[in-house]
């Protein structure tokens, strides 16, 4: 199989679909023969992983891993932003916390002028000498000039890399021609250079309509348009971007199990619902809403990126007493990570990890506290779901991985009752009943086996065949692949790739 140069998906503004671009790209390169790899030098998400080695990297890239078939690791996002509050981040490198930095110091430090960038640039380095090519994604807007001498996911890494460079335009949100032409006329010389191609994303109606379009846009710009990508409904690939929970906003389906996700303002892993999404059984939404919550079968505390923020928030907007009541009324409760801290007696920052809150009493719904401490815990685990009573011939054979700054103690007095029991001999988790529990595992409704017990007693459609998740997951790639194929110029790309 030939060499071929590294490609970059570039965009006109955040949202433009650079992601979902990227993850088609590596499953059309996959299947064409080729071992590519993802790699995004800097990402900002509160959607993030665990690796096997115990790293920590955003979730988009792991969804692009998965295109390529190939196991995700930190190179493939060096740096990663966790945002704590509006203008403070956790910087994550290497898949390791190395500290919060107000956007200020963050953007105008060393750090991120020489350190941050030569890691970056070392990843990609060690992923390029493994794989071929290597597909990469820029941030936000290709053409941030006030940002360039301190840029190192964009143009300047594209440069190093020498990458085939191609400008994603969201077509949806209106005003394509000028984020197009002046996101190109923005770029230096050097960095037009680099420019191969433009693709026209998310657009509605007859694309025969746009010829004259893509015509003007070429003689503007003096950069082919290689494709126009008509918007889709009907695939489902996993987004990072929190303005897709604005799509996310349903009201309650009847004929179907709803589960009512609490929107938290610092929420944080919503991929781990993208299983219910898909779970034909399932009909998921987001909300804030107290009466909605009340009148979903299951409700979902989601995890957090300030636990003791979003309790506060829950209490003086009422939703702590919308949730309580309707466990009191049959409902099921059930919570990941920091809404699994927010259902115990209390939750404590002595060090103020988080932030100025010490202390808050919690939900009350399992008899636990929770302290918050700075060093933060990620690692991947096989566990047994209450007990392994799943699987008799391997109990250990379900999969999440946990990501938490805090330590969960029950109460005096009060047996173990564990959501899951660990391979390596940990129990994780709190089973009060089928209708409350909580664990610190990411992940765990990817498991059937989870969601056929939090379907129990609910369940309104007996005919319905047990869901393949994992099989789900490899037909969406391969549809987005063939979409996307089917409507870019696969021939002229190849033959850029394949120029020194």
């Amino acid at each position: 199989m030939s060499h071929l140069r590294s490609l970059m998906f570039v965009g006109t503004c955040s949202d433009a679909g650079k992601s979902i671009v990227n993850a088609a790209f590596c499953r059309i390169l996959k299947q064409d023969g080729y071992q590519p790899a993802p790699f995004k030098a800097q990402n900002m998400s509160l959607n993030s992983f665990s690796t096997r080695d115990g790293g920590e990297m955003g979730r988009a890239q792991v969804v692009q891993a998965e295109a390529c078939g190939i196991e995700p690791h930190t190179d493939m996002n060096p740096v990663l932003l966790k945002p704590t509050g509006d203008c403070t981040s956790q910087v994550i490198l290497e898949g390791h916390p190395v500290g919060n930095y107000s956007a200020k110091a963050y953007f105008d430090g060393k750090l991120q002028k020489d350190h941050l960038f030569t890691a970056a640039c070392q990843a990609y380095d060690r992923l390029k000498s493994r794989f071929n090519p290597i597909v990469m994604e820029g941030a936000g807007s290709v053409s941030e000039i006030n940002l360039r001498d301190r840029d190192i996911v964009n143009m300047r890494m594209a440069r190093y890399a020498n990458a085939a460079t191609f400008l994603v335009a969201d077509i949806d949100r209106g005003g394509v021609f000028a984020s197009v032409y002046g996101s190109i006329l923005l770029l230096t010389e050097e960095e037009r250079k680099l420019m191969k191609g433009i693709i026209i994303n998310k657009f509605r109606g007859d694309i025969e309509l746009f010829n004259e379009g893509k015509h003007i846009l070429e003689k503007l710009t003096g950069v082919p348009v290689v494709g126009i990508i008509p918007y889709f409904h009907d695939i489902q690939i996993e987004e990072e971007d929190s303005v897709v929970l604005e799509r996310k906003h349903r009201s309650l389906e009847k004929g179907k199990i709803n589960i009512a996700i609490v929107l938290l303002r610092h929420m944080s892993n919503f991929t781990d619902f993208d299983a219910l999404e898909a779970d034909p059984r399932f009909h998921s939404f987001y909300t804030n809403d107290a009466n909605e919550i009340r009148q979903a079968d299951i409700i979902v505390l989601p995890g957090s990126k300030n636990t003791l923020d979003d309790l506060l928030h829950l209490r003086e907007s009422g939703l702590a007493i919308a949730i309580t009541e309707a466990y009191k009324t049959g409902k099921k409760v059930i919570g990941i990570c920091g809404g699994y801290q927010m259902m115990g007696i209390r939750v404590e920052d002595p060090t103020n990890a988080e932030g100025q809150i010490a202390a808050l009493p919690g939900l009350g719904l399992l008899p636990q506290t929770t302290i918050i401490e700075a060093t933060k815990v990620t690692r991947q685990s096989h566990f047994s779901f209450l007990n392994g009573v799943n699987s008799s011939q391997n109990p250990f054979n379900c999969q999440g991985y946990e990501i938490h700054m805090g330590r969960t103690n029950l109460i005096d007095n009060v047996s173990p009752r564990p959501v899951a029991r660990i391979d390596d001999g940990r129990l994780d988790g709190y089973y009060l009943d089928a209708h409350c529990w909580g664990c610190y595992l990411h992940g765990i409704f990817d498991n059937a086996s989870v969601r056929d017990h939090l379907a129990e007693g609910l369940t309104t459609r007996t005919s319905i065949p047990t869901f393949d998740y994992t099989a789900f997951k490899e037909e969406q790639y391969n549809r987005l692949a063939r979409h996307v194929r089917q409507h870019v110029n696969m021939d002229y790309i190849y033959r850029i790739l394949k120029e020194e």
